[in-house]
């Protein structure tokens, strides 16, 4: 048996808005802001649900910005890429699925104006954005599952205190026993 009931599709893209190739098939990711990836998850909470958008730069894993919200929409996702982009420069190539918020005249203008090369998943390749998904598994199995945040304050923390703790101090075996902030900031001394 099998309950019906509307599922959650996070990833749905207006047939009218901006579509483009991935870019990143056999790239040889080299450097920090070479490649950021970015992506929406739904976060249960004890009552309800919200929103989180997060921006992942691809070589070191550091989560460069993020928000939760209770709507989902292309303002919003926009507001974060640019407070992003000025908090650290703009990387060469950015990758998202081809939801609505990321192939929207609004969220695909601000790369274009900053020209960064647009970068998108193929139709139902969850893979194709295998890091920000990585992330995403991280965040609820280690932090959110374990403790249900209590409403949109509890969870804007736990996430705070856990992106803190995912950048500064969660080692990745894939990155040496480093982590992100280690990884990235080495590497744009090494760059200076």
């Amino acid at each position: 048996m099998k309950t019906i009931h509307p599922k959650k599709n996070l990833s749905k893209a207006n047939k009218a808005d901006y579509k483009f190739p991935y870019l990143l098939r056999n790239l040889k990711i080299e450097r920090p802001a070479q490649v950021w990836q970015a992506d929406i998850t739904y976060i249960p909470m004890f009552k309800g649900f919200m929103y989180m958008f997060a921006i992942i730069d691809v070589y070191s894993r550091k989560i460069m910005g993020w928000d939760i919200s209770n709507t989902m929409n292309a303002e919003w996702c926009r507001d974060v890429l640019v407070d992003t982009i000025q908090r650290y420069g703009k990387p060469e190539i950015f990758n998202t699925d081809q939801g609505s918020q990321f192939t929207s005249e609004v969220f695909v203008r601000v790369l274009q104006e900053n020209e960064v090369k647009i970068s998108m998943d193929g139709k139902g390749r969850a893979l194709d954005n295998i890091y920000i998904e990585r992330f995403w598994g991280s965040l609820k199995r280690e932090k959110i599952y374990l403790n249900p945040p209590n409403g949109g304050v509890d969870l804007y923390k736990q996430v705070k205190d856990y992106v803190h703790f995912y950048n500064t101090e969660r080692r990745h075996k894939s990155l040496g026993r480093i982590t992100p902030d280690e990884k990235f900031y080495q590497e744009i001394k090494n760059v200076s």
